[in-house]
């Protein structure tokens, strides 16, 4: 199964609705939001099937037994988080708590125990697709962990896939990085703002140390040709591809209130996101060889292109 995940380094550069329209022209198999703070996918790509439910338990909570409690005030006192508060019983602040468990090691009663907590919610949806999703729970940690288990969810119900489409969240941080982990390539999208360049900067050099092959596209590049110039100038300076450019069209808008990918309908941008996806694709088909050349013991990485 190839991967091609679709990421931008801020928030509402069109990420999702670039990926929803991947999905439906390539007619993917299988599929993934792994934005878990804020998944969005599902509202596009509407299922006829009851998801299954699980939940996902993070890092472990502090639970404090009224029965043992002595209330001698030591958790309280150790805790670099004020995640206890005292009155007539001691209670923890499971939003505050880390787990670390420094209360539980000083508690000399043993009142004090870690205790599985419940940080989302895992979502799969089988028919004749695959649908991989999470929500993590307002306040929870570990979301980089529930994402690596939105992909494993993927990989295990949809095994016969040739393709996946997975939508990442915005940003760097432990989200993206564990949607970045083994996937074939990544698409960044990109808008001609100031924040918007800085952000495909960090993006970029957040993918790098993965080693795995970037795309950079472009969305309503025409509100700022300045600096739609500037990207494109950066992708040739640093020996990026660049996949394309795509409208500012309020039928984007349209298409979304309705539930539909944008390639649903004639329009400007769907059909430029068109042109992306070919490109896209084309690249993707590319499979890396190592190679050794004339005898040497180190390994060259060269492209070859896939015959079908």
């Amino acid at each position: 199964m190839k991967q091609l995940l679709i990421l931008s380094g801020k928030g509402g550069t069109g990420k999702t609705t670039i990926a929803s329209a991947f999905i439906k022209l390539s007619e993917a198999n299988a599929y993934a939001d792994c934005d878990v703070d804020a998944p969005n996918l599902h509202l596009i790509m509407s299922q006829s099937a009851e998801a299954k439910r699980s939940d996902y338990f993070g890092s472990p909570k502090a639970e404090i037994s009224q029965e043992l409690c002595v209330q001698c005030d030591q958790c309280r006192q150790n805790c670099r988080f004020e995640a206890i508060h005292a009155g007539a019983v001691y209670k923890v602040d499971s939003f505050a708590c880390e787990g670390c468990g420094v209360c539980e090691a000083v508690c000399p009663v043993g009142a004090v125990a870690l205790r599985p907590s419940i940080a989302g919610e895992l979502m799969l949806y089988v028919n004749e697709t695959v649908f991989s999703t999470a929500e993590l729970r307002m306040g929870s940690g570990t979301s980089g962990m529930l994402v690596t288990e939105v992909k494993k969810q993927t990989k295990s119900a949809a095994k016969d896939a040739e393709l996946a489409i997975i939508d990442g969240s915005p940003g760097i941080g432990c989200p993206v990085i564990a949607s970045l982990s083994g996937v074939d390539m990544v698409l960044i999208v990109t808008e001609p703002s100031i924040s918007g360049i800085s952000d495909m900067e960090r993006i970029i050099k957040t993918a790098e140390n993965f080693q795995t092959r970037i795309a950079i596209c472009i969305n309503k590049y025409d509100t700022n040709l300045e600096n739609t110039e500037k990207i494109k100038s950066f992708c040739k300076n640093y020996n990026l591809t660049y996949v394309g450019r795509i409208p500012y069209d309020p039928t984007v808008v349209e298409a979304i209130n309705k539930g539909q990918s944008i390639v649903e309908l004639d329009c400007a941008a769907g059909r430029a996101i068109i042109g992306v996806f070919d490109k896209t694709i084309k690249i993707l088909s590319r499979t890396r060889e190592k190679v050794s050349i004339d005898g040497n013991s180190n390994d060259y990485i060269i492209i070859k292109e896939r015959i079908k």
